[in-house]
């Protein structure tokens, strides 16, 4: 059969837009399938740290399970199956769903997994059983706002016991004027500290960072407690134990853990830092609008309504609101009215 010159033409455009040459297409094992072992590290490598902290454990518990298949031969069953496992295992929390969660997680997991194998070329998206199971529903949140006496009673608690309180206060004033995340807390470097205006640099989910106003009180504070205790250097960690390593997240199990002994309805409602977010984001949004708390909050998604592209406020418009909020002035905070 002769072969059409244009034809011979097409194929070599379109190897050559693959990357491939006619040698690949006869090369033994150049498009074998890994398996779900084989391929993980190159999922783990290609992730962000943020990724591999957050879906580690899933990725570890999927390779265990089925490590030696073949990606494309991995059934949307084995990934139920393992969702399952994941719920009925779960260990409980104070604020567990009945392993809700960690269900939703593995299936979070097990589509980034696939996500990558899908850009890598191993499957075209209608090919991944990750993407096929519906997560578990998410039930509605029982977070809510704290009442000032509540809030009061929580930071009364902080400060009667503990081996680090120092510590432990300036956690509560740090996520109570700023809504901040608990790891933009932990992620603050000496760097992160302007005290001269009276901000931090908040770095938080998908590598986002902000300027986010306190008050000068808690901004000297924050300098002589990194400094008291070792943070000498730009980017040493702002907040430390006494011992001088940086903080972690085990500091806010037992910060709460020991006020739900001495409050047993933080114990019973499961509060925990986000309840403080949620506080003062709902003081803001009901004293200065959906805008002005979107900004305090960091958020900067699109989702929603057409107008949130235009809804935006500026540092100064948070500084006036954290003036109000804490009653005590701030640098950048412009002139407002009187909130009672």
């Amino acid at each position: 059969m002769t072969t059409k010159p244009d034809r011979v033409a097409t194929a070599r455009a379109l190897l050559a837009h693959l990357g491939l040459s006619a040698a690949d297409l006869t090369s033994p094992g150049v498009f074998t399938v890994p398996t779900v072992a084989d391929y993980l590290p190159a999922v783990v490598a290609a992730a962000s740290p943020g990724t591999r902290c957050t879906y580690g454990s899933s990725w570890r518990r999927l390779a265990a399970a089925l490590g030696d298949r073949r990606i494309d031969a991995v059934r949307t069953s084995d990934l139920e199956a393992l969702m399952r496992q994941a719920i009925t295992s779960a260990r409980p929390h104070r604020n567990s769903r009945g392993g809700r969660h960690a269900g939703e997680h593995l299936i979070a997991a097990a589509r980034a997994f696939y996500n990558r194998a899908i850009a890598d070329g191993y499957l075209t998206a209608g090919d991944s059983p990750a993407h096929r199971i519906r997560k578990p529903r998410r039930l509605p949140n029982t977070r809510r706002a704290l009442t000032p006496d509540e809030l009061s009673d929580i930071n009364s608690a902080a400060r009667s016991g503990g081996n680090d309180i120092i510590l432990d206060a300036l956690l509560l004033r740090l996520h109570t004027e700023t809504a901040c995340r608990r790891g933009g807390a932990l992620a603050l470097r000496l760097i992160d500290l302007d005290t001269e205006h009276a901000l931090i640099r908040l770095s938080e989910k998908g590598g986002t960072q902000r300027w986010q106003p306190i008050t000068p009180m808690l901004a000297s504070r924050l300098s002589d407690h990194a400094q008291a205790r070792g943070a000498a250097a730009p980017t040493d960690a702002l907040l430390r134990y006494r011992n001088s390593q940086p903080a972690t997240y085990r500091r806010y199990d037992l910060l709460w853990a020991r006020i739900g002994r001495q409050l047993p309805w933080v114990a019973t409602q499961g509060v925990s830092t986000h309840w403080l977010r949620h506080t003062t984001l709902t003081w803001v949004e009901r004293h200065f609008g959906y805008g002005i708390a979107r900004a305090y909050a960091g958020h900067t998604d699109r989702r929603g309504p057409a107008t949130t592209t235009y809804i935006k406020a500026d540092l100064h418009a948070v500084a006036t609101a954290l003036a109000a909020l804490t009653g005590r002035p701030h640098p950048l905070a412009t002139s407002a009215p009187a909130v009672s």
